[in-house]
């Protein structure tokens, strides 16, 4: 058996030294995705493909955590990165990471979607009940969503038809990345490109920003 020195007192051991460099890889980590956050918010579209392949997975867990129908998750996850391509100057890195801010919309937009589900339920139940009065808040979420669809499906026209094909499919047909590719007898991949690629080009379709 080796020999092994005794750690000179108040050197580093390894566990201090591991959990050091994964202190730093983390501040990388936050620091780049503060980066392409800024990026995006300049209209970079390469620096949000990047952003959204770094961060889907983490934000699309969350969103299943939260919503629990695997189908209605995607869609979420889908709006979640439409509105950061969209609002991606509102990040204020001073108030925290671009990963919590992330979360954040993610977290919120999962609410929204649970909480207009409840609603629709309820106005199901009265009605089956032969009740004639229908929550003023649940109508009026339900002419928002009406009104912001139109918008999308609007801003849908002006894309490539490949791009709208796979968005429509994820974005209103609820479909996953996966049940996207088996439609379109694509690779799982250049189905979530053509997913990524849309929502850029539906941004600017909608003229966010101008």
């Amino acid at each position: 058996m080796p020999h092994l020195q005794p750690v000179p007192s108040g050197s580093p051991t390894p566990r201090d030294r591991s959990a050091e460099k994964s202190t730093a890889r983390s501040a990388e980590t936050g620091a780049a995705l503060a980066e392409l956050l800024r990026a995006s918010a300049r209209g970079d579209e390469q620096a949000f493909a990047e952003l959204y392949d770094a961060t889907s997975a983490r934000v699309h867990g969350l969103v299943l955590r939260v919503v629990r129908d695997p189908a209605q998750s995607e869609e979420v996850t889908q709006e979640v990165f439409l509105q950061v391509w969209r609002t991606a100057a509102r990040y204020d890195e001073a108030k925290g990471s671009a990963l919590s801010w992330l979360m954040t919309l993610a977290h919120r937009r999962s609410v929204d979607r649970v909480r207009a589900a409840e609603a629709v339920n309820r106005q199901d139940t009265a009605y089956h009940q032969n009740s004639s009065t229908i929550p003023h808040d649940s109508t009026a979420e339900a002419a928002e969503a009406s009104m912001e669809a139109r918008r999308v499906r609007a801003a849908l026209a002006e894309l490539t038809p490949v791009q709208r094909e796979a968005l429509e499919l994820a974005y209103f047909g609820g479909y996953t990345h996966t049940e996207v590719a088996s439609q379109l007898d694509l690779p799982v991949g250049t189905a979530k490109t053509r997913i990524r690629d849309g929502l850029i080009r539906l941004r600017d379709a909608m003229g966010v920003g101008q």
